[in-house]
């Protein structure tokens, strides 16, 4: 495989069949090489020494995210385009936190058109900018709008919530303070919407109704959760970190 050919990693066989149209129409010349999950496509990719990707996020056995992380780590001169079905704002904080500075990227929605997928191509890995879906964008945008979007700071701690930590262990996990964390619990509870409504705090469990209306606003979703477990893990290990006694 050279440095001009392309990895293309999608579960979804018509799908792969198609971008592998797309590419070929759009970039004449470049061989193709596929894979049907993120497993195998990041063993290809290292294997082959793949510099262009395209990568479905959500595929069995390891997650475009994962494998993309992964591959950064080693390479992050690496293009790679998501292309999913997903606009979810959980999705679009994970595949954010893990590109690295100065890295063309991109993030496609499959709803876009052929051709809108046709110049996303061609700006990743001919021109080597970052293309972006508008959809996704406006998720960005809202994402960093601080009287409407949470913080990174306020996200890390919503996450913490969702695997169930107390304040104390967040805080120790985050390196802030006790009353840093209650205070940036109060932010997420206005800003996710766990005081609204009929009784607010005197009818719910804030930290439950919290978690709740983020995973239906798509806030959180099960593969980063399912990534947070796991790096929530590796600190447990790495610290020893227990919780402090009573």
């Amino acid at each position: 495989m050279s440095a001009d050919d392309i990895l293309l990693v999608e579960d979804d066989a018509v799908h792969r069949a198609f971008l592998r149209d797309v590419i070929r129409s759009v970039l004449p010349g470049r061989s193709l090489i596929e894979a049907a999950d993120g497993e195998e496509g990041e063993k290809l990719a290292r294997r082959h020494e793949a510099r262009a990707i395209v990568v479905d996020l959500q595929m069995p056995r390891r997650t475009g995210v994962e494998m993309a992380r992964s591959l950064w780590r080693d390479r992050p001169d690496t293009s790679i385009i998501f292309w999913s079905n997903y606009a979810d704002e959980a999705y679009v904080r994970g595949v954010s936190r893990i590109v690295p500075a100065g890295a063309a990227y991109g993030y496609i929605l499959k709803s876009a058109s052929e051709e809108r997928l046709g110049l996303a191509l061609k700006g990743v890995f001919v021109e080597g900018q970052c293309v972006i879906d508008r959809e996704i964008r406006g998720v960005q945008q809202k994402a960093a709008n601080r009287s409407e979007g949470l913080s990174d700071v306020e996200y890390e701690v919503l996450v913490d919530l969702a695997l169930g930590l107390t304040d104390r262990m967040i805080a120790e996990r985050r390196g802030i303070s006790l009353r840093s964390v209650q205070n940036r619990l109060q932010q997420v509870y206005e800003k996710v919407g766990a005081y609204d409504g009929a009784g607010g705090a005197d009818l719910f469990n804030l930290r439950t109704r919290c978690v709740s209306l983020a995973l239906m606003r798509r806030l959180l979703n099960r593969a980063g959760l399912d990534q947070a477990e796991a790096e929530l893990q590796a600190w447990l290990e790495r610290t020893g970190a227990r919780p402090p006694a009573a």
